[in-house]
């Protein structure tokens, strides 16, 4: 068993576990990082990256096998031709959707740190002091202060571009220059800003697209060939492939298991402590035991909690964490899909370069400072402006000599945006294990139960009519309110299942992410997350899971865990 054992074990490799390898081994512990899936080599796997709509057989569009395949990304814009073998297998992993619930995963190394939209912003000291100050679900056990330091050293390596604004709902950061604005959103901003006193402001989008090169990382800057989805050759935007496993495994630290799916955190009753993780090799079904001092779950939000819910079953009948009742409740996403758009006249002479991957960004607003509305929380917008393509004549089904000629010239201006608002901590919102049904390898698998309720729908009417006031507060012609339909984890940033908190009777985790049943267990991906803001989350997972390390190093120096 020698062989088997590691100083620490990862389990996940997409953002937040790719950070806890990176810092892991830098810190000098041996360390294996599992992973369910296959794995992709950064550029050599890339293979769709350089390929248009046209070089695909179905000019990138679903086929009928592929929505039969896939029967929950055909909901929405994922499924494509050029993405697939980027998204899990939902046959061999299928869920019960008790309410409906669109669960989009990315089973391979780097998970959806491949796939992510790459907003990339710092929660405000609102966010952390919410819960606390509303009286809603349980405080989080730190502040924006604790924080800050490992926000600005997340920043500073992933490489964000940004530009600061002094705003308290949205704090600034150690940003790379901001992906410009286009001439129409520069102007747009500018009328926000007067029609509204200062309160509301567009802003430049905060991204993890690099805009000047990284040379220590073999990164270049971004392109603007807006193809971040199929893998980046230049490492110009953050991921695991691109920026956190390379030095993870320049140490000479790192252990990568791909197609190792972990069935249980191994639990010591005697020491109270976890002492591995079962695992089972995908390709041939064999388990294996592997062993370490210190364990970081970040298989993504939903499988780390599966993770601990399948673990010591034997003293916790809900599982490892579960002794609060918490374990599984509390389930959050961003609901989105409500906005405005409209067309903005003059600009014929003005045109923009490349593809950009970013657009501008509206922060909250929404019950800051004296504003008051009649639900809690609060929204922000992300949006874009741009001249309209070819195709716009193709759906007016125009012919004739008129049609080349317009094709040639570009079309007017449109500008749109849709808002992402904060969905609240319900305890009724929840994951279970359902052990009747099982995936291709015997393993039961996830019930989810969650909906929006009425505070998100109250949320929802601002999200669309604030969204045409702003417009036409800017002059925007033809301004149309939107609203889709949303279900969620459509949004893609499902969070909560394992909260952190200050009393163990409430919460699964502690203040530093440890698991309050087995502290050298430590929860750092959307599973702790005690509440979700409103804007991306992403870049606080992994300040969290940085911050975290720290903790995990120090105390194993001091023999504490």
């Amino acid at each position: 068993m020698a062989e088997n054992h590691y100083d620490a074990i990862v389990v996940g490799s997409g953002i937040s576990g790719g950070w806890a390898a990176k810092e892991l081994t830098e810190k000098g512990l041996k360390v294996l990082l599992l992973e369910r899936g296959r794995n992709i080599e950064h550029i050599k796997d890339y293979k769709n990256a350089a390929k248009e709509v046209w070089d695909y057989p179905h000019r990138d569009q679903p086929t009928q096998e592929m929505k039969e395949k896939f029967p929950v990304l055909k909901r929405d814009y994922p499924l494509n031709e050029s993405t697939m073998g980027m998204w899990a297998d939902e046959q061999d992993n299928p869920y019960i959707e008790e309410k409906r619930f669109d669960w989009f995963r990315g089973y391979h190394v780097g998970g959806r740190s491949l796939l992510w939209g790459r907003q990339s912003y710092r929660w405000s000291s609102v966010d952390f002091e919410a819960n606390l100050r509303e009286g809603v679900a349980i405080d989080w056990p730190i502040r924006y202060e604790d924080m800050a330091p490992w926000y600005d050293y997340v920043e500073r390596f992933a490489g964000i571009a940004g530009s600061r604004q002094g705003l308290d709902i949205l704090p600034d950061g150690q940003f790379l220059p901001p992906i410009e604005l286009n001439c129409v959103e520069e102007d747009v901003a500018k009328r926000i800003e007067k029609a509204f006193g200062g309160t509301r402001h567009l802003i430049h989008s905060r991204v993890a697209n690099i805009t000047q090169p990284k040379p220590e990382q073999n990164r270049v800057n971004c392109q603007y060939r807006n193809k971040c989805w199929l893998g980046c050759p230049y490492g110009a935007y953050f991921s695991t492939q691109s920026s956190t496993l390379p030095v993870a495994m320049n140490t000479g630290n790192l252990t990568l298991r791909p197609f190792s799916i972990v069935t249980q955190v191994l639990y010591d009753k005697d020491k109270k402590r976890a002492r591995g993780v079962e695992v089972i090799d995908a390709e041939n079904n064999q388990t294996y035991e592997y062993t370490a001092d210190v364990i970081f779950l970040n298989a993504s939000t939903f499988n780390s909690t599966w993770i601990l819910m399948n673990s010591a079953t034997d003293v916790w009948p809900g599982g490892l964490g579960s002794s609060s009742g918490e374990l599984g409740h509390n389930v959050m996403d961003h609901h989105f899909r409500c906005g405005a758009s409209g067309d903005v006249e003059g600009y014929e002479d003005k045109y923009y370069f490349g593809r950009r991957p970013a657009g501008f960004y509206i922060p909250r607003f929404r019950n800051v400072g004296e504003d008051s509305r009649q639900y809690l929380r609060g929204f922000g917008y992300q949006g874009s402006a741009s001249r309209q393509r070819w195709d716009r004549e193709i759906a007016e089904l125009n012919i004739g000599a008129d049609l080349k000629q317009t094709l040639s010239q570009p079309g007017g201006w449109t500008i749109g945006m849709t808002g992402f608002g904060e969905m609240l901590p319900y305890h009724e919102n929840r994951i279970s294990l359902d052990r009747s049904i099982t995936d291709k390898w015997g393993l039961p698998v996830l019930a989810m139960n969650v909906e929006i309720k009425q505070n998100e729908r109250d949320m929802r009417k601002d999200m669309v009519q604030d969204a045409v006031d702003l417009l036409e507060a800017a002059g925007v012609k033809n301004v149309q309110g939107e609203e889709d339909d949303y279900a969620p984890g459509m949004g893609i940033h499902e969070m909560g299942t394992a909260r952190m908190g200050r009393d163990p009777a409430t919460s699964v985790l502690n203040r530093h992410n440890q698991v309050w049943d087995a502290p050298n267990v430590f929860v750092t991906d959307g599973a702790c997350m005690t509440s979700a803001s409103c804007v991306n989350p992403s870049l606080t997972y992994m300040a969290l899971t940085a911050r975290a390390v720290d903790h995990a190093v120090s105390e194993l120096k001091k023999r504490n865990l």
